[in-house]
This record gives C-alpha cells, structure tokens and sequence, in this order.
C-alpha cells in the first residue's frame, strides 16, 4: 500500500471500520498512521491501589473481578471493580451503561485514567479507560512502554479501542521505510538533529524506549510548527514580492500641522514606532505591521497621525474595529482630532440606515471621505473605495482572517496596519502574527495614572460601595462589570440586569445609574455612554461591552464582579478604562467564590500592571487557543505541540522555515519539492491567504 490509498484496504480495517474512522477525519493510509497514541502506559506512571490518594488525577491497572449494572436511585449505571495485588478500586459511569456493560470480561486487564475519590471505598467516577489483554499477564511486570490511543465510542463498537489500533498498527512499522515519505531537505534534518520521518513515526507508535518516544514526538512536533511557519513565511514573503502603485513622496503637511497641534508630547515610543511606519509607507513594498500597545499607550494617536499621512499623500484610510461602541469611540475621537484640518472623517456601521449607507457609498467611491471608520460593514461588496491605500484593523484578533482578507482586497497592494491592546506573548506572536512587522509601544505617557488594584470578597462589600460613594460625591464616576446579562441556572454568577436594579434602588439611590450592555441597540448605547460622558450619569453598571475602547478621563473606580470568571488578559483590558485622567484610580476584583487557585491568579493583577507578564501567565493556565482563538488565523491545527511547552521547537522551526523560504520564495528548487507537495496538497487552502496579515 501507499501513503495516500483509502484506509479501508488496510489490512485488519474493511469497510465499517473505515467508516467510523472516517468521522475523525482519518481516510488515508497516511491519516492512520498519524493517528498517534494520546499517552502512554509505563511502569513510571502507574499507581498501585495502595498509594491511590483522594483527590489526585491517577492512572492505575488492574484485573477486572466484578462488573454489574447498578439500579440506582435516580438511573442505572455500570459498577466495575479492578484489583491488583495490592488493593482494589471502583469504577462507575452512568453515562452509556448498558454500552460499558457489555465492553468488559472478568479477568481483562484494564487501565483507568481519573480523580480518585471516596464513597465507601476508592472510586473514580466516568474514567478514561483501555483494555490491555485478553490474556492473563500483568502489564505492571512487563516494563513496556504501551501506546494508548484517543478513540472514540463509535471507532470502539467496530473494535478500535487502542488494543485495536495496536493489533492494525503494529504490523505496518515494518513497512513506514518505504510508505512514508520525507517532506524535509537533508539539510534541515542534519542541522536540527531530526529523525527521519518515518523513524519517529514508529517510536511514536512503539518506542523503544522513553528516550526514543521524546525523540520521535519531538520530530512529529518539529513538522506541526515547522510547516505553520512556512505558511507565514509564505505570506510575507508575497507581500515583500510586491510593489505599491501608489507611492507616498513626503509625510505631508496635514501631518506636521497635526503634530504641532497636539496638547501633549509623543512619548519616545510613539515617535519610535511613526519612524517604522513612515518607512514601511514610504518603501515600494506595501507595509504589513502588527502594532502593539498595552492599555492607554497611545495607539490611537499613533494610527490617526498615519492616516494623516496617507491624506497628505492624495489617498484613503480605512478603520475597521470590532464593535460599533469601539468603531464610534474611533470616529468621534477622529472627528475632534481632525477638526480643521480637510480630513473628512465618517462612521460606517450596521446601524447606519439604507439611505445613510447609499449617500457614504457615493462619497467614498468619489474619495470625497479621506478616513472611513467602521465595523465589518465597511468590508461589504457595495462598498468601493476611490484609492484606498491604508487600511488599519484594530483588535485585530477579533477578526477572522477572511474579514481582514475582504478589507484588504478593497485597496490592491494596500499598507496595512493592525493594532492591538492585548499583550502577545513572544510565543503566540510567532505564530498568530508571525508575518508581521512588529512595532511595540512599551512606554504610557506622561499624564497616565498607576491604577492601584485590590482583591477583596464579598465580606469587604460594603468598604467597597463607601468608596464608591465618597468618589461620586467628590464629582468622579465609577463603573461595576458583570460577566452576564442575565440569570443563568448553570453559572452561579450575579448578573448585570440583577445588579443594576440592586444597585439603583438598595445601594446607590441617591446618584443616577445607567446599564450598558451587548444587546441594546446601538441607539441606547449612544445614550448611555453620552450620558455618562456628560456625567449625567455617575455609575454604569455594564458588561464586558466597555473591555475595549471606551475612555471616560473621569471614571475612576471600577469593580469587576465574579473576578474569578474572568481571564487574567480581560481584566487587565477591563482594568484600562480607567486611569485615563489625572485622579487617582481603583479596581476592585471581588470574588463571590473564592478559592485558592483563583486567588493566586488573581494576586498577579494586583501585583503588576505589565501587560505582557500578564498575557504570559494567562498563556499558561488557558492555553493559546482559548486565549486568542489562533484556528481563526488561516493557520494548520496543532495536533501534537503545545506552543508553551515546545517554545524551543518552534524557535527552530521558525528558523528553518523562514531559511527555506528566503533561499527559495517560491519553493521551486528539487531538494523543495517535497516540501512544495505538502503545501499544495495539505495546505492549498490557505495559500489564498498568503498575502494576509
């Protein structure tokens, strides 16, 4: 057989196996054998009944000596009982019962994987579990390292359970020298000291031991990275490829009449970072720069003052932002940015009427709006630009690759800048952003205000409402976040509707109170947020809505309820609406349900303000997935390496691919043809996006 042959003629598969395994994505020959184990069973990591401790996640092994379905009160579950030679151990699963009952055989030797808990006796409840043999030996005394497949319910009722997958798997290693092709050059396997291809894929499967297992996933992990970053390698290099029809002469002087106007001086940073652009502006290559800037760092001066560039050149500048509360924010801070000046700003969003629309349409068309603001209704098909040259996508995370793709083929060859408040760890940025330029504002202005944080529960609640009085009725504002809007039965959580009757009518009656939140329409949030700018209103109770963009100098408390639900880079993004005026501020995280681990997560707010050490340690406890969402990227799945734990391997990887790629941009050399393979093939369909930041 070879590499890409349908998997059901794989010996010991057939046409229902091949179906379920189908459902996991695994259709060829080659999907199969890269189907490798979840864990491993080893003497190491095998805990006798004896030592099992209450509360601890465990893997134990042993003999199945009883097994019964169990007429509970409430429903039947299934009851299994394991023993080994020095104690024995419950199992139980409610869910699929009748299913479990019929999987096992007394005397099977079984490994469970769970949270050891206490209910007359040892137990662990719905553990992961595999059946090792069928015959009477003890895996214990064997000293194998054994593989321990991910499967599912539908791959075990046709028999692939990882002793299935074993008994399919072991006989094609023989075979992986002549089925497995090598995608790499020789001279990447001999600088990283990599395994061959096939070679790691059999110690993956089997390995000889612990050293070759860690040898052969490393390789496996090298390929993950090593080909996302030939992708983004991929895409910038086609941007550098490139050259601007439109060309900028000189900064302009709409800029330098901006800059002599402006109430404050630039920090260092700020004139820093404009150098960076001003080259990329002025290079024949379009620019494509990530700019990065912690809460209040001046990021919108710093993109406004481009767009002033790119007027005083003859061309247009689109803002695209996430949420129509931020995409208005922009506009009405560019519209008094700009006063006096013929940059004519305007604000397109979904809330804009059909006639309003039509009339922006016709003005952009004809270049009459130098700067168009907006959400993702500037990317619609009716909108056409006269010379769009600069597009700047803010919070830029929130857009899927494709949004930021449609902006961008609104203005060929078009320099691009995207921004974001939310600190990138290095190694989340090599691989989320890792075709970009990168500018980083590491310096606040000079009138910016430390914000001091405390950690408090709800025994200090009423200290903390005193506060809030005393400020409000020294003349500043305060804000109280709720993670919902409404009651949920399944998270005990205080919700923003419940809070804000409470807080109006039990706590704060003398002082006006507003609620802002994600499902008003844009004409009551204008309301709300005017009001409060005002300071008609004193308190806005809200929901996470206000996390980005919103600045009110005047607010200067905020408490954040339930802090312990929240993500560390969020209330970090919370935290930096206030602080923006010349007063002292506060934030309060209040724990409703506090508990050791969130406590010591939440020390590090109170600890720093560094944006940067905080999204490192939010990395660390949510992952990158859930952090930034990275699948939105146009990037390959990770399978296998963790961007935190393998950081070295893709230091590496990173290296190499960017190597190839400036030796050979087009991947046409023969020692590359594997290579080009793999991109064509498994990757095609993100090649589209190759000129996409």
């Amino acid at each position: 057989m070879n590499w890409n042959d349908d998997v059901k003629f794989v010996k010991g598969i057939g046409e229902r196996r091949a179906k379920a395994l189908f459902q996991i994505g695994v259709k060829t020959l080659g999907q199969l054998i890269y189907h490798v184990p979840r864990r491993y069973l080893d003497r190491s990591n095998i805990v006798l009944m004896k030592d099992l401790k209450i509360g601890e996640e465990t893997t134990a092994v042993g003999r199945v000596t009883g097994a019964k379905m169990v007429h509970g009160k409430r429903r039947p579950y299934f009851q299994m009982v394991l023993t080994d030679d020095t104690g024995f151990l419950t199992c139980r699963w409610f869910n699929g019962a009748q299913w479990l009952a019929d999987r096992f055989n007394k005397d099977d030797v079984v490994a469970v994987s769970g949270k050891i808990d206490f209910y007359g006796g040892l137990q662990i409840s719905h553990p992961d579990f595999d059946i090792l043999s069928d015959d009477k030996s003890n895996p214990i005394n064997t000293g194998m390292i054994m593989p321990l497949y991910p499967s599912t319910q539908a791959l075990q009722s046709v028999g692939l359970d990882s002793r299935g997958f074993r008994r399919v798997l072991k006989p094609l290693m023989s075979e992986l020298p002549r089925i497995v092709p090598e995608p790499l050059p020789d001279n990447v396997l001999r600088e990283y000291h990599l395994l061959p291809r096939y070679a790691a894929l059999e110690q993956a499967h089997f390995p000889d031991s612990l050293e070759h297992l860690e040898a052969g996933r490393d390789r496996l992990k090298f390929d993950e990275l090593f080909f996302m970053q030939l992708l983004l390698a991929l895409r910038s290099s086609a941007v550098v490829r490139k050259t601007k029809r439109n060309r900028y002469e000189q900064p302009g002087d709409i800029l330098e009449s901006q800059y002599k106007l402006l109430p404050y001086d630039l920090t260092d940073a700020q004139k820093r970072v404009m150098h960076e652009i001003w080259n990329d502006l002025k290079s024949p290559h379009p620019m494509n720069r990530l700019l990065q800037g912690d809460v209040g760092s001046g990021k919108t001066v710093v993109s406004l003052l481009a767009a002033a560039i790119t007027a005083g050149n003859g061309y247009q500048t689109a803002l695209m932002a996430p949420t129509e509360i931020l995409a208005e924010q922009h506009y009405q801070v560019a519209v008094k940015f700009f006063e006096g000046t013929q940059i004519r700003p305007v604000l397109l969003t979904g809330s804009n009427t059909a006639a309003q629309k039509k009339e922006i349409y016709k003005a952009l068309k004809a270049g009459y709006y130098q700067l168009a603001i907006g959400t993702h209704a500037l990317i619609q098909g009716k909108v056409t630009f006269k010379n769009l040259q600069l597009a700047i996508i803010d919070e830029q995370h929130r857009f899927g690759v494709v949004q930021r793709g449609d902006l961008i083929e609104k203005a060929e060859d078009a320099d691009v800048l995207v921004m974001t408040a939310t600190p990138i760890p290095r190694t989340l940025s090599m691989t989320v952003y890792g075709d970009l330029s990168v500018s980083i504002l590491d310096e606040m202005p000079k009138n910016r205000q430390p914000i001091i944080t405390r950690l408090v529960d709800v025994a200090k609640l009423r200290t903390v409402y005193d506060f809030i009085r005393q400020e409000v009725e020294t003349g500043r504002q305060a804000f109280v976040v709720y993670p919902l809007i409404e009651e949920s039965e399944k998270i005990d959580l205080e919700a923003a509707t419940k809070g804000f009757e409470y807080l109006s009518k039990s706590v704060f009656p003398e002082f006006t109170l507003a609620l802002l939140h994600g499902r008003m329409t844009s004409t009551e949030k204008d309301a709300v947020m005017a009001s409060f700018a005002k300071n008609e209103t004193q308190i806005m109770v809200s929901t996470t809505v206000i996390e980005v963009g919103i600045d009110y100098p005047n607010a200067t408390v905020m408490v954040i309820e339930n802090a312990e639900r929240f993500g560390l880079t969020q209330l970090h993004q919370l935290r930096g609406r206030i602080g923006r005026g010349k007063h002292r501020s506060v934030c309060v995280l209040l724990q409703r349900k506090p508990n050791p681990e969130s406590t010591h997560r939440l020390e590090t707010m109170v600890k720093t303000s560094d944006g940067f050490k905080i999204a490192e340690e939010d990395l660390k406890i949510r992952g990158a997935g859930d952090l930034f969402g990275t699948r939105q990227h146009g990037l390959p799945n990770l399978k296998l390496a963790d961007l935190i734990e393998d950081a070295d391997i893709l230091q590496e990887a990173r290296k190499a691919a960017f190597a190839v790629v400036e030796n050979d941009p087009q991947l046409r050399k023969d020692h590359h043809a594997g290579l080009r393979h793999v991109v064509m093939t498994e990757f095609n369909d993100l090649l589209g996006f190759a000129k996409i930041g």
